[in-house]
């Protein structure tokens, strides 16, 4: 009897233990602002990738999707194909990201270069569409987790700078499209920051005027910036700088 009870125990530690084990590993931590991207190697509709080092110091957007021919994710894909030249221009390079594998990501492919979307002409899509059927890459960027235990959340666009540093995270719901016209206004807003070393205020487009960086401190005496034909002043800590003048 004693003999039964010990293992009857030794069998519930384990399967509480395997248990335990199962739900830690579906929790995955997502990589944050500031931190480098993290590399990996993957088959994709274009061939093998190396991200992010095949970019080199190209601005990079990780633009990922639980599924393919999903209605939500196939209109993003046409849209990020309809924006390719504008992309080009900014220096951005696009990868793709879904869980299914690269057989489905090439019949998807090929499906969507078929459509008359918008009464656009078809386009060819030649940004890459990643495998991660085993949920490699979605793992490392912290795209899977317990509550869902799904690839429900594989919905991450990660902005990422010349240096591979993370600049931007965002999150959608599978129901909720994302928007092609704020990832092109999020890198032109990135990229004058760091060409002109100024801020972009809320809701700022690409001409509109711009902040210069003040931060407050304890004692600041609070003067404002002289005003000169290019800066003008809101508020003591709220000074705008005219671009191109």
């Amino acid at each position: 009897m004693k003999k039964v009870f010990l293992l009857l125990l030794v069998a519930f530690s384990v399967s509480q233990l395997w248990a335990q084990e199962k739900k830690e590993d579906r929790n995955f931590r997502i990589p944050l602002i500031g931190e480098k991207a993290p590399s990996f190697t993957a088959q994709a509709t274009t061939g093998e990738i190396n991200f992010p080092a095949d970019y080199g110091r190209n601005w990079k957007i990780l633009f990922s999707h639980p599924q393919d021919f999903t209605p939500v994710c196939s209109s993003e894909i046409l849209e990020l194909a309809n924006l390719q030249t504008e992309f080009d221009k900014l220096g951005v390079k696009l990868v793709v990201l879904s869980a299914d594998p690269l057989s489905t990501h090439n019949d998807w492919k090929k499906a969507l270069e078929t459509l008359s979307f918008k009464g656009r002409a078809p386009v060819k899509i030649k940004f890459p569409i990643v495998d991660d059927q085993n949920l490699v890459v979605s793992k490392m960027y912290g795209m899977i987790h317990a509550p869902s235990n799904t690839t429900r959340d594989v919905r991450g666009v990660f902005i990422i700078d010349p240096e591979n540093t993370i600049q931007v995270i965002y999150f959608y719901p599978t129901s909720v499209g994302r928007s092609t016209d704020e990832l092109l206004r999020t890198i032109t807003a990135l990229q004058t920051v760091a060409k002109e070393k100024v801020l972009t205020p809320a809701d700022w487009k690409a001409g509109n005027d711009v902040l210069i960086p003040y931060l407050p401190k304890a004692g600041d005496d609070k003067k404002t910036a002289a005003n000169t034909a290019n800066i003008y002043n809101v508020a003591w800590f709220m000074s705008y700088k005219k671009l191109g003048n």
